[in-house]
């Protein structure tokens, strides 16, 4: 039993794995990736961001009230909290904790992100406002894209120009998802304000 059980786990991981790795489709016109800024002030980046609007993709299915958070840690990397309420803002509450590495340490607008032991996937940041109450992240290949502020509420103003400015530069953003998000920062329930 011990010898099936055993091989059983390779498998199942395996499995899993390769449902993780299955990317989405490509969203960026052309073969040339998306240009980053040119540089980040980490410090200024740190604290929480609201998602705006997403690409599709598997792992944040059926999310709502969408909040990442950014923390130095000890060791140099930067500690990542992703949460996620279920089928909306009254639905449980999923968290996920990760790590960041600087993929590019002349302007740290390239990490590399893991929520899974160590397979690292890219995390760029292709447009951030200068007063860092906005970013626009993706990825070389274009297929993953979040709108992130920290107001839960930007306005659609904000969002059409963002997303005229994404359309300039070559992206699709007719299938992004736009998830229920709180009324206001402080609407977030007491016990995620850390």
């Amino acid at each position: 039993m011990h010898l099936k059980t055993s091989l059983l786990i390779p498998l199942v991981a395996a499995t899993a794995l390769a449902g993780c790795m299955a990317p989405p489709r490509d969203r960026l016109a052309g073969d040339q990736p998306p240009t980053t800024v040119e540089a980040v002030d980490l410090d200024r980046y740190m604290g929480r961001w609201f998602e705006i609007a997403r690409a599709d993709h598997s792992f944040e299915r059926g999310c709502d009230g969408v909040i990442a958070e950014y923390a130095r840690r000890a060791d140099g990397m930067i500690r990542v909290l992703n949460s996620c309420w279920k089928a909306g803002l009254e639905g449980p509450v999923n968290v996920a904790e990760g790590r960041a590495r600087i993929a590019d340490p002349q302007s740290n607008a390239k990490l590399e992100v893991s929520f899974f032991g160590p397979f690292f996937g890219d995390y760029w940041i292709i447009d951030l406002a200068e007063d860092y109450s906005w970013v626009v992240v993706s990825e070389p290949e274009g297929r993953y894209l979040w709108i992130l502020a920290r107001d839960p509420q930007p306005g659609e103003r904000f969002i059409e120009t963002r997303l005229a400015a994404l359309q300039a530069r070559g992206f699709d953003t007719t299938a992004l998802i736009y998830p229920e998000q709180w009324p206001s920062a402080d609407a977030v329930p007491a016990d995620m304000a850390d």
